[in-house]
């Protein structure tokens, strides 16, 4: 029999590999449009959400009192999704993961502003770290002026204010609803791209582009139940076993191999979040990571 801890191991490691599988996916889905892969990652979340709902929430499962933040989360977290899909598309997956464990460095910044949070030494020092680390990842491509480096980053810009936006919204709202009216969202802005040319998939293609949905949304409940059960500096550090995946799956399929300044930068930037994640353990104020690419 598992303990807590040892439970919510298996459930961040789990969570780890759906994300990075999600990840490969898309990657792959480059020949489909944007909005058709957004469609499925919207749409197969919402069905796996309404199985995980309460019954007697069915019918009235739209309420809520907090129209205005749940609007602005789901505005963000469509700009975060979009920008790493089309990273995820143009740039090496380890890049593009290294880039992404940038997200708890920007909520730092953004929780002065929206939670009157009080940054001491230590953050700001990892805050520091974190840009050195993103610059180093970062400066080949802006040397060549290879714009899609930009797009990692706002998607950590994006997910930091999600970050901030659903601990304001974890106070009242149940984390199923915050997720399924995120899904909602994707699911219709994706429908208006109908008329720039969706493309009809094959029976394996359309088997992939479903998963990338129903992987998103496990990766999710995987996440926040692994925090649940426990510590979170116990289990925290997995989620870099992302960027081990993401050179593996690189190299295999793309022939993709990380240059030294990208594993460099990486391990700054993992340096930084570790520093954040400490200090916020040490403060009791957990940052929420129970979001990623939603």
């Amino acid at each position: 029999m598992l303990t807590k801890n040892q439970l919510g191991f298996l459930y961040m490691f789990m969570s780890v590999v759906a994300f990075s599988i999600m990840d490969l996916i898309v990657k792959w889905s480059e020949y489909y449009p944007l909005g058709q892969v957004l469609f499925f990652r919207g749409f197969f979340g919402v069905v796996l959400y309404f199985f995980i709902m309460p019954r007697e929430r069915i019918k009235n499962f739209y309420y809520t009192q907090r129209a205005g933040l749940h609007f602005l989360r789901c505005f963000f977290g469509l700009i975060a999704l979009i920008a790493i899909f089309i990273a995820l598309r143009n740039l090496p997956l380890a890049t593009v993961v290294s880039i992404s464990f940038a997200a708890p460095i920007f909520t730092t910044i953004f929780s002065i502003f929206f939670l009157s949070e009080k940054v001491g030494f230590y953050r700001w020092l990892a805050v520091l770290i974190g840009f050195v680390g993103i610059i180093v990842i970062t400066e080949p491509g802006f040397n060549s002026l290879n714009i899609y480096y930009i797009y990692p980053i706002i998607f950590c810009l994006g997910l930091s204010y999600v970050a901030i936006a659903i601990r304001q919204l974890s106070t009242t709202e149940p984390v199923w609803l915050i997720s399924l009216n995120f899904s909602l969202v994707i699911t219709l802005v994706s429908l208006f791209t109908i008329p720039l040319g969706w493309i009809m998939p094959q029976i394996k293609d359309l088997i992939l582009l479903c998963m990338i949905g129903l992987l998103g949304g496990i990766a999710n409940l995987w996440l926040s139940q692994s925090f649940k059960l426990s510590e979170v500096s116990l289990v925290s550090p997995l989620k870099y076993l992302a960027l081990v995946f993401g050179i593996i799956f690189g190299y295999l399929i793309w022939d993709e191999i990380p240059s030294i300044k990208t594993l460099l930068g990486a391990l700054l930037v993992i340096t930084s979040s570790l520093i954040i994640l400490r200090r916020e353990i040490y403060h009791k104020k957990k940052i929420p990571s129970n979001t990623r690419h939603e």
